[in-house]
């Protein structure tokens, strides 16, 4: 703030001072008394008027004057750290900002000040070490202050580290003055007096412009070659580690729009560059900055989820699904698109059967592509459709099941069964729709059981004619067990000071099933919730959970034997950045629980370790198991984050152990894009980019993860087919290759002498020549007994070898 802007604004203040005083002089003329009663029992006291008419002031409230006084002390706190920097860095970039952090707050604490003398209220000093027993008393750390402990930290560091720590702190630092302002205004009543409007808002422009430069300052500080890759949209930085990427296939024809592939905002022309320039104060930056519309295209043709079965892999995108053949080759062939507009469009396969989950409200019964108006319609369709793809060239519509909701993601829990019935899950997460246009439908949140919010849909499917299909329950999963109130989880709201606020517990995002142990894991809005579905048509919740750092509880993955659960959190609804340097660690991450007697227990958190920029929306997202044997290993998207793998088998320590990302899609425009869906599948890695296409990539061989492992990941069973919400326990053949992968681990962890080792490996080198040719070694088949009967079971991958050597003795027999 200029210090002109601040002498204007103080003769402003001055007059409306005098006008006081003149109204003032003329009532205390008046005879009758001006009283003001006390509270009851207590005496009333008689006012003068100039007492009266403070009481009555209404151009400033009680709300604003602590703001004011708050703020003091939070500019204050940034100013000592900006001191810090002289003694510390040369870094140039780090020394221009404190210079001016310096000279803005230092004018803007006295602006306060003299704001609150003007009107007769305490204008703390703070630099007096006594101002904490006047009107800053109580009010602790403001919103985004560094604690002592991190002041003290800051002051004890030097050079690149001191760079770094002084960055990250004055960035939250300057984003909790943001919500300082945001808090203000929205309290009824605040800022009425245009001076503290301009100047809160004030605030706000120059803190978000310094934010903007701290954070690309951070990022080139960054070690990680992820945190500064140039933009693009076919021709985007890249960084890899550990895999590579095997094939990229952009969006068919049809599934975007010629005119804007990249699906980018609208640039503003503006004939006017003074106009701009005088917008934008005095930000030269911002003066010279590309303006553009606020709002991006709708995702009419965003990439979505995957669903594979045998050699067919479908692409759901909000516009429809586009299927693949999948071959020896990395590259998948297209061999069909289905246009059929209405969102989100994920999907999953059965047999001959290929779900698609649908919830827009413009989504019609015929796939029309003209959409639908607002009045009730029976041309609407919101729910889940069928169709058969025995012919994948000539799909056709054969079945529809209209839900109340809409259905966002779905999960297929069995079936067929032998009555040839499909069962299935379905989320909705939009709106209830009018009762006029499906009866049944009721939005009322409380009060009405009738309501279609606190459920989810069991759908009943029978093969032999998919169009009977329908909801054969909605049962209230949420409700409190010993009411039977629906409302029986998190209501919504924060969990405390500095905690996320988290959505209300009326829907499930995400339900994963696990039917080989009849447990499913739901990602429901407001709670992670394991569900017993021993009947599948009558899930019942067997434990919920919540975190105080999670905003949308998303998707949920079970490790291989069921034992523990990956959730991850939405924070941002997929569209906004949350990986930036400022963001919390917590938020927008991955958390890991254990299953224990029925309940879950929770482990750590993990979040993506490579900051991203404001241009990239980036959150937690889908992933899937990769099958390596003695391991939980995960591919997960990140949105523009990318693509990373965390080994999570010590889920108390999950690390990052390979990745790939691409930079920004547009250098100047927030644009949505990145990575819908990751999932390992036949031994590649296949991702759905939102903007961009289709990825597939390879793991590559490292320290993390051996070619043996690699190769065994590859021989694992996942069934012929792979739906991204229902889960199956992974098998190896009792093969040499596999029992290779269990001898990487225990060299890895030295479970193992060198001797024990060398023979092994010598014995299973012959085991494979005999399996290859088909011949039988019965001494062989006794040596690996031996070997197996002096490993350790309780050693690392100790007992999974020893049963796979016994296998591949058996074999050899």
């Amino acid at each position: 703030m200029s210090v002109n802007f601040i002498s204007s604004q103080r003769c402003i203040v001055g007059a409306s001072v005098l006008v006081l005083a003149a109204v003032s002089g003329g009532a205390s003329a008046q005879d009758a008394p001006i009283v003001q009663p006390g509270a009851p029992g207590q005496s009333s006291r008689a006012l003068t008027a100039e007492e009266a008419a403070r009481i009555s002031e209404n151009r400033y409230s009680i709300d604003d004057v602590r703001f004011m006084q708050d703020m003091i002390g939070h500019h204050y706190q940034a100013v000592e750290m900006a001191a810090l920097v002289a003694e510390r860095t040369n870094r140039e970039e780090v020394v221009a900002i404190a210079g001016r952090i310096d000279a803005s707050q230092a004018d803007e604490i006295a602006f306060m000040q003299t704001w609150l003398n003007e009107r007769g209220e305490t204008a703390p000093d703070p630099a007096d070490p006594h101002a904490a027993h006047g009107a800053m008393a109580g009010h602790g750390l403001m919103e985004g202050m560094a604690t002592p402990e991190q002041m003290a930290e800051l002051a004890a560091s030097s050079g690149t580290d001191f760079d770094r720590l002084f960055l990250a702190l004055m960035i939250a630092h300057h984003e909790g003055a943001i919500t300082m302002v945001e808090h203000l205004l929205s309290q009824s009543g605040s800022a009425f007096d245009p001076v503290l409007f301009d100047f809160t808002t004030d605030v706000t422009n120059e803190q978000e412009a310094e934010i903007r430069r701290m954070s690309a300052l951070a990022r080139e500080l960054a070690d990680d070659p992820r945190s500064h890759l140039s933009a693009g949209f076919r021709d985007a930085g890249e960084a890899i580690s550990n895999l590579t990427l095997v094939a990229s296939l952009p969006k068919p024809t049809g599934f975007f729009d010629p005119e804007n592939p990249a699906g980018l905002p609208p640039y503003i022309e503006s004939d006017d560059e003074d106009e701009d320039a005088e917008n934008a104060g005095d930000d030269s930056d911002e003066a010279d900055s590309p303006r553009f519309g606020s709002r991006s295209p709708f995702l009419s043709f965003s990439n979505t989820d995957m669903a594979f079965s045998g050699d067919l892999m479908a692409v759901g995108n909000y516009h429809g699904i586009n299927l693949y053949r999948l071959g020896d080759g990395a590259e998948p062939d297209l061999i069909s698109s289905i246009v059929c507009p209405g969102g989100q469009g994920d999907v999953s396969i059965v047999g001959d059967l290929l779900l698609m989950s649908v919830e827009q409200t413009r989504g019609r019964v015929d796939c029309g592509l003209e959409g639908i108006g607002r009045e009730p319609s029976p041309d609407r369709f919101r729910g889940l459709r069928i169709f058969d793809i025995a012919d994948p060239q000539a799909p056709i519509q054969v079945g529809q099941v209209q839900t109340c909701r809409g259905s966002h993601t779905h999960s297929v829990v069995s079936g067929p069964d032998p009555d040839g019935v499909i069962i299935v899950y379905n989320s909705g997460t939009s709106s209830v729709r009018d009762e006029e246009e499906l009866a049944g439908c009721v939005g009322g949140e409380l009060g009405d059981n009738r309501t279609a919010l606190f459920r989810i849909d069991v759908i009943e499917i029978p093969v032999a004619d998919p169009s009977q299909a329908r909801i054969v329950d909605s049962p209230a999963v949420f409700a409190d067990e010993e009411t039977g109130e629906l409302a029986g989880l998190w209501r919504g709201g924060d969990h405390g000071d500095g905690t996320q606020t988290t959505s209300v517990t009326n829907q499930c995002h995400d339900i994963t099933v696990f039917p080989s142990l009849n447990l499913a894991a739901g990602a429901c809005s407001g709670n992670g919730i394991l569900f017993d579905i021993t009947d599948p048509r009558a899930p019942t919740r067997i434990d919920a959970v919540s975190d105080e750092g999670f905003a949308y509880w998303h998707s949920a993955t079970f490790n291989n034997d069921g034992t523990q659960v990956l959730f991850t959190d939405e924070w941002g609804g997929g569209g906004r950045p949350r990986c930036r340097v400022q963001d919390p660690r917590t938020w927008g991450a991955n958390a890991f629980y254990t299953i224990e007697d029925g309940e879950l227990v929770f482990q750590s958190h993990y979040k993506l370790p490579a900051a991203q920029s404001e241009l990239e929306n980036c959150v937690a997202h889908n992933g899937s198991i990769i099958p390596v044997p003695g391991r939980d290993i995960f591919v997960q998207a990140w949105y523009q984050g990318g693509v990373s793998i965390i080994d999570f088998t010590d889920t108390s320590n999950p690390f990052e152990i390979a990745y790939f990302d691409r930079g920004p899609i547009d250098e100047d425009r927030p644009t949505t894009g990145g990575y819908w869906s990751t999932y390992w599948y036949d031994g590649r890695i296949y991702g759905t980019e939102i903007a961009r296409g289709l990825d597939v990539f390879e793991l590559t061989a490292s320290d993390y993860l051996t070619e043996n492992e690699i190769a065994a990941a590859r021989m694992a069973d996942q069934g012929q087919t792979f739906n991204p919400q229902s889960q199956y326990p992974v098998t190896w053949p009792d093969h040499p290759a596999i029992a290779r992968a269990y001898l990487d681990q225990m060299a890895r962890d030295e479970a193992l002498a060198d001797d024990q080792m060398t023979a092994l490996s010598a014995a299973l080198d012959q085991a494979e020549a005999n399996i290859t040719d088909g011949t039988m070694d019965a001494e062989l088949a006794e040596r690996l007994e031996d070997i197996a009967s002096q490993i350790d079971p309780s050693a690392t991958s100790g007992a999974a070898l020893q049963s796979t050597l016994q296998g591949i003795a058996e074999a050899l027999r």
